[in-house]
């Protein structure tokens, strides 16, 4: 089933990921940034980018999908991305919504300028999966550019898995990312679903929450495998969903954002509870999330 509207063209090629990121360990990440080169920028929508960088001297360690960078804007600050993608066997694709002043300073970015990565840092998805898995990719609005390479994954390794789903909701068409890869994804093998919260009046698909998708998807919930990214409520509501479907709460993968300052659990700005999301997370299971995510303090 494909349910995906005829939206923006595709991306350049020089911004498209590598098919299957590499599964390899990281070593341990350096406090020193290292310089990077914006080598491309692809505007996935007004406010979101996708910045192509090639390291200048040392590389980064290889990060897992679903680990983060903290990129650094000189002169301004830090923030954690997630990595979407990879470029050549150096490269990395960060994928960034434009909300304060240093993500503000990378948004603005352009090819030629440097900027400082460190990591990479997290934990990441449990991808490969076990063969004969049926994958369930769930995103919502910026909550899908680290679900990229778990996609990317899927599409390189398409005869491991007996079916590969995704899911994916915005606030409106024009907030939805990738939109040039869905018709790929789709001819790869992958069920891609899309809803919006609101449309405009040329919007043909559906109208709905993420979890409206949900339908004839879980077909054997004992061999599903889900994972999960977006605002909050979002992963709380769809995790519920898939738990109530048969899915294992182990089996379903969260990805945590909260304020990382350090990225090694010195600072503390990231605790949830008895986690710090920059160690622990950002990838928890819902076996361990549910009651972090239940406790509105928290």
């Amino acid at each position: 089933m494909t349910t995906v509207p005829s939206m923006a063209p595709s991306m350049a090629p020089s911004m498209a990921p590598s098919m299957a990121p590499s599964m390899a360990p990281s070593m341990a990440p350096s406090m020193v940034p290292q310089p990077y080169q914006v080598t491309a920028r692809h505007e996935e929508c007004p406010d979101t980018v996708t910045l192509a960088l090639v390291p200048l001297r040392e590389q980064i360690p290889t990060p897992r999908p679903g680990q983060f960078s903290m990129v650094y804007a000189f002169g301004v600050g830090e923030v954690p991305i997630s990595v979407s993608g990879r470029v050549g066997t150096t490269g990395l694709l960060h994928t960034l919504r434009a909300v304060g002043a240093v993500t503000r300073a990378l948004h603005a970015a352009r090819p030629g300028d440097v900027l400082g990565l460190r990591g990479p840092f997290g934990t990441g998805w449990a991808v490969p999966a076990p063969e004969r898995a049926d994958l369930v990719i769930v995103a919502g609005g910026i909550g899908l550019a680290p679900l990229r390479p778990v996609i990317y994954h899927a599409l390189g390794e398409r005869g491991r898995y007996r079916s590969v789903t995704v899911l994916i909701g915005a606030r409106s068409p024009a907030d939805l990312l990738f939109t040039g890869e869905y018709a790929r994804w789709t001819a790869g093998g992958i069920d891609v679903r899309v809803t919006v919260d609101r449309a405009h009046s040329g919007w043909t698909g559906h109208v709905g929450l993420v979890t409206t998708l949900f339908t004839g998807v879980v077909t054997d919930p004992g061999r599903t495998v889900a994972f999960t990214c977006g605002p909050e409520v979002m992963m709380r509501l769809s995790a519920r969903d898939l738990a109530d479907r048969g899915v294992p709460p182990t089996a379903i993968q969260l990805s945590l954002e909260r304020n990382m300052r350090c990225g090694i659990a010195l600072c503390g700005h990231c605790q949830l509870g008895p986690v710090l999301v920059c160690r622990d997370g950002p990838v928890i299971d819902y076996d361990r999330g549910e009651p972090l995510l239940s406790v509105r303090e928290l």
